[in-house]
């Protein structure tokens, strides 16, 4: 993105004028205006225009802001009364301040104050201010920007972040994880029989600390006289469900678990980041459980956000091998790769009992990826480019994207061509991580409208979250707008050719954590698979392609106890996944709506559906 924003200030430091001009990440032009003047408040964005009358503060929050506007919302809340201020177009922001700390630069110093504003998403937002009440820094798990000059005060400033942090995530986790005194036995269910891909109702399962110790009918299972007993009452019982394309950060934990992912796959770790998420298993912080795959890329304007840059084989083979020091599984080879040294990093992966996968290169095609040694392709479009080079070499620009959103007809896929690559993937075992969620937004949203794939859960979001997810996805050249569409359908049709080639795939969908992935598998029934299919796609395939079928992915005896209870059948309507009654994760107990009340979002009850 590149934006340039002119900002007027009333006395109170509150934006009364706001001009913004540029383009977003997809390239999207951006011509934001904001104005208040005699009472009224005018604003119009790429998502939305509108005017009312307003008295009193009230602040705008731009859809294509600058970060200067969390440092001037911050500066505006700490002198409100109360600390709370309305904002437009919707919804209220509050302040706490956290700690206060001295930082030095040579001989210089300042005193810095650390908030945190609620109201903006599902979790608050940390921002820094110095004594004067301006912007110092504001950081996250993916950036971090800092006053100029003083980025040796990063580091300390980070470490009391994420101390108060903790402490917030403990005092949530502690208040909506419940862990059983004793035995808990689930009666009356509907069980998901991932192995058989069947139901089986009137079942009962009994659960001791963190593992399924019995599983049988109704009335031939001893029943502990100290256990606490759930009554199914003929929901079904399926085995917590896998997102195998995510980017977790600490406070995405809550998020996954509200929608019923127990398990989840990182596609963008480095070798620091299992200590970090460690918390999601010691019951210190919210979260599922985590496989992890380690990113890798080449140098160059358009690497990849990871530490594990290389540029020739020794630096290679060394980062291979901090991954499989870390126990990740994956390696994930991101956009700017060389070519040349991907036979390399697949040889050392592969010696290290490792998988590899991710992007395809750029300058480099899917069939010439595979024959180097890639186990997995990431993302559909990457099968499509394979058969649109010579449209398309350097995919390491939104052309990955728009090059497929545009020609993706061409590509037939019960072409002589593609059922040739087809056995080739199946001949070398590899699987397919399709995320098609991911381009039904970037193929078929269109800004200000909510899209198909947020359509189910758009309403339930915060305000800020839920004017997010008007964006719309790529910007469409005019006559384009059905080619646009149809993609997606094509994707859909290549992945049942996929599927009928004997080539394996997993669900994930590297979007919103959590509550996309019910949309993955309704993509995966609209193509043709059935139902069971997917749910064990979703669960038992998951576990297996990261070697943890033996702990996961069922609900048998002796596996750990990771299940959601769910009011419908998804073997029937998928879409019931989202219809959540119980969330248990190694044996604990969740409650998806006061999961959902904590991070902002309306339960589903409480929406009539």
């Amino acid at each position: 993105p590149t934006l340039t924003s002119k900002i007027q200030l009333d006395a109170k430091g509150i934006p009364i004028a706001i001009a913004t001009d540029g383009n977003d990440y997809l390239k999207s032009p951006v011509a934001e205006r904001f104005m208040r003047a005699s009472g009224n408040v005018t604003w119009q964005n790429k998502v939305e225009s509108g005017n009312q009358p307003v008295t009193g503060a009230a602040f705008y929050v731009s859809q294509s802001g600058s970060f200067e506007e969390i440092g001037l919302l911050a500066r505006a809340l700490r002198d409100a009364p109360g600390r709370k201020l309305p904002l437009l177009p919707q919804g209220e922001a509050d302040l706490q301040q956290l700690s206060q700390l001295k930082v030095g630069h040579g001989e210089s110093s300042r005193q810095v104050s650390l908030y945190s504003i609620g109201g903006l998403g599902f979790q608050p937002t940390s921002v820094w201010l110095d004594e004067d009440g301006e912007l110092f820094a504001t950081f996250d798990s993916f950036s971090a920007l800092v006053r100029e000059g003083w980025q040796d005060s990063l580091n300390v400033m980070r470490a009391e972040q994420d101390a108060q942090e903790a402490r917030r995530r403990t005092a949530q986790a502690h208040s909506l994880r419940r862990a059983p005194t004793g035995p808990v036995v689930i009666e009356h269910a509907n069980l998901f029989d991932a192995e058989q891909m069947t139901m089986r109702p009137g079942t009962t399962v009994v659960i001791a600390k963190q593992r399924i110790v019995a599983v049988g009918p109704d009335g031939s299972l001893p029943i502990p006289a100290d256990a606490e007993r759930i009554d199914a009452a003929g929901r079904a019982l399926l085995p917590g469900l896998w997102d195998m394309h995510t980017h977790p950060y600490l406070d995405s934990g809550p998020l996954f678990l509200a929608a019923g992912v127990t398990s989840i796959r990182d596609m963008a770790a480095e070798p620091d980041k299992p200590a970090l998420l460690r918390v999601f298993d010691t019951g210190d912080a919210l979260g599922p459980r985590v496989a992890y795959a380690g990113i890798i890329d080449g140098r160059g304007p358009f690497q990849g956000p990871t530490k594990m840059l290389v540029s020739d084989e020794a630096e290679a083979r060394t980062a291979v091998q901090a991954m499989r020091a870390a126990g990740f599984g994956l390696v994930k080879i991101y956009s700017s790769m060389d070519p040349k040294l991907v036979p390399a990093i697949a040889d050392e992966a592969h010696k290290a009992g490792m998988r590899v996968g991710g992007h395809v290169p750029a300058f480099m095609t899917a069939e010439q990826a595979v024959l180097a040694g890639y186990d997995e392709i990431q993302h559909m479009n990457m099968v499509f480019l394979n058969f649109l080079y010579d449209k398309v070499q350097d995919t390491r620009t939104p052309a990955r994207f728009t090059a497929v959103a545009e020609h993706a007809a061409s590509v037939d896929p019960q072409s002589a061509r593609v059922q040739a690559f087809l056995r080739l993937l199946k001949q070398r075992h590899v699987t397919l991580d399709p995320t098609l969620v991911v381009f039904e937004s970037l193929f078929t949203d269109r800004a200000g409208v909510v899209g198909p794939g947020t359509a189910a859960v758009a309403d339930r979001m915060p305000p800020l979250v839920r004017r997010s997810l008007l964006e719309g996805g790529l910007p469409v050249p005019d006559g384009k707008d059905a080619s646009y569409r149809q993609a997606l359908t094509q994707m859909q049709r290549m992945l049942m050719a996929v599927r009928s080639a004997g080539v394996p795939f997993v669900a994930g969908t590297d979007a919103l954590p959590g509550f996309m992935l019910a949309r993955e598998l309704e993509l995966y029934v609209e193509a043709g698979v059935p139902a069971p299919e997917v749910l064990r796609i979703a669960t038992l395939d998951a576990a297996r392609l990261v070697g943890l079928e033996r702990e996961l992915g069922s609900i048998a005896p002796g596996k750990l106890a990771d299940m959601i209870l769910v009011d419908g059948d998804p073997s029937r309507n998928v879409g019931d996944v989202r219809r959540l009654q119980l969330v248990i994760k190694d044996g604990a107990l969740f409650d998806p709506d006061a999961l959902c009340r904590a991070l902002g979002i309306q339960p589903l009850a409480a929406t009539g559906r």
